[in-house]
């Protein structure tokens, strides 16, 4: 089995808003998760900076923590695996399909974390861009609640393997955000599957630039020029007019800090 590397765990918590680290129980799990998610925004301006996406883990270190950019799932999850790792938590990487925004079969684009608490094994994923999704038991109609109020539940599937569907609201209807089996990953199929993600013309993240950060209560997010903010009651949306406006939400709101030639670079304005 592969070998998790390590990383600087006192680095790590600082970048996350965490003076110590959890109890490697359920509940450790879900405050380390949270924080990650507070903190580190889901974002994939280096693709579209033609930079691509380096999996070297000193990089991937660098970059979340030590310049506090932010990153995508093989980023994100790669990041918390080595923290969970680090904190005495059994875990590992799966790879899923995600069936957001298509209607066929979709390759399998997103990484998240399989942990293994006290004998039961639970899914964590600090790396979707939507949404906050709790870490959840893995069992079959298992259920979870995020702060901003949607509902999720875990399927099991003959022909998926494991299927996490999302509710926004207790009236609307579920729907498949991603399938996973548990077949063993090794860094070839990251490697591989990131590699896909960030080159494919005319997917999302090629084609489009792509920022959210999780909120208290719900999630701020800037796709291209759009904007928008929910957090509980409150909603916000607005096109960003100017590239000295698009760099200042970037600044304020999701804590990254580009140059105006960078800003220039996404070839939005």
């Amino acid at each position: 089995m592969p070998v998790t590397p390590s990383l600087d765990l006192d680095a790590y918590l600082t970048r996350i808003g965490l003076k110590l680290a959890p109890d490697a129980d359920a509940a450790g799990l879900h405050t380390i998760q949270r924080a990650h998610r507070l903190s580190i925004p889901f974002e994939n301006l280096d693709i579209r900076l033609g930079r691509g996406i380096s999996l070297d883990p000193d990089h991937v270190f660098d970059k979340l923590v030590v310049r506090r950019r932010g990153g995508y799932c093989f980023e994100q999850n790669q990041l918390f695996l080595r923290a969970l790792a680090a904190m005495g938590f059994d875990a590992r990487p799966l790879l899923a399909r995600v069936w957001l925004f298509t209607a066929d079969v979709p390759p399998r684009t997103h990484t998240l974390n399989l942990v293994t608490i006290e004998g039961r094994p639970w899914i964590a994923d600090a790396g979707f861009g939507g949404s906050y999704t709790p870490p959840m038991p893995l069992a079959d109609g298992a259920e979870g609640t995020s702060p901003d109020g949607a509902h999720f539940r875990l399927l099991q599937s003959d022909d998926l393997g494991w299927l996490l569907e999302r509710r926004a609201a207790p009236d609307a209807d579920w729907e498949a955000q991603y399938s996973f089996t548990l077949d063993q990953v090794v860094p070839a199929d990251l490697e591989l599957s990131n590699h896909w993600t960030a080159t494919r013309p005319d997917t999302r993240f090629t084609s489009l630039s792509v920022v959210s950060l999780c909120l208290p209560s719900g999630l701020a997010a800037l796709t291209d020029r759009h904007y928008s903010r929910r957090n509980g009651d409150q909603h916000v949306e607005a096109d960003i007019e100017s590239a000295k406006a698009y760099r200042l939400r970037l600044n304020f709101v999701f804590g990254i800090i580009l140059d105006e030639v960078e800003v220039m670079g996404l070839g939005l304005y």
